[in-house]
């Protein structure tokens, strides 16, 4: 039966290596995320290598158990995969080498997590008939909140449908699309100013 192979000592993590664990361990608390799973994706994301748990766990000098709660969470929000190495009983993890795929993968899930329990509570007060001045006008607001949401996951939809070098190319064009956008309003803004003139 395989068993868990004598790995060398890990050299300690270089100081670049070290800051941008260190600061995805900060912003994982803005993101939704504890500082303990941030720092062991960071840390995953940088790897040469699938990293193992006792390897994860001796760099960050984490315990044991906070890096496999943190390795669980990254696994359900699909940001990490397992991998086995011949002979080796212990799991690695690895994260998807393409950015766009690992940003890709974390907007499906926040989509899932947040949006969608947003939109559909939304739904359901639209489908309900407003029996106050107060009633109507605080659905009239979360209509416009319900059609500015489902328009922008459309959009996203429309998006995740592209190859990732098209994605690229489009956000690429954001500034071109701004100005285009702001010439298309001042040439209806400056038609609808002459109609009122005349």
């Amino acid at each position: 039966m395989p068993s868990s192979a004598a790995s060398p000592p890990l050299p300690p993590l270089p100081p670049l290596n070290r800051q941008f664990v260190a600061h995805f361990g900060e912003m994982g608390s803005k993101w939704g995320i504890n500082r303990t799973v941030g720092q062991i994706y960071a840390l995953i994301f940088l790897s040469e290598r699938p990293v193992n748990a006792d390897e994860i766990a001796e760099l960050l000098e984490f315990s044991r158990s906070n890096v496999s709660m943190g390795l669980k969470e990254l696994q359900a929000w699909r940001l990490v995969r397992l991998r086995h190495q011949p002979g080796d009983r212990r799991e690695y993890f690895e994260a998807p080498s393409d950015v766009w795929e690992i940003f890709r993968v974390l907007a499906e899930e926040r989509r899932r997590r947040e949006i969608e329990p947003t939109l559909s509570m939304l739904r359901n007060a639209l489908l309900e008939t407003p029996t106050t001045e107060a009633e109507r006008h605080a659905q009239a607001r979360m209509r416009e909140m319900h059609d500015l949401i489902d328009r922008l996951m459309k959009w996203f939809d429309d998006v995740q449908r592209l190859a990732p070098e098209t994605a690229m190319k489009l956000m690429g064009l954001g500034a071109t699309v701004t100005k285009v956008l702001g010439l298309k309003d001042r040439l209806v803004g400056g038609g609808k100013d002459k109609k009122k003139a005349g």
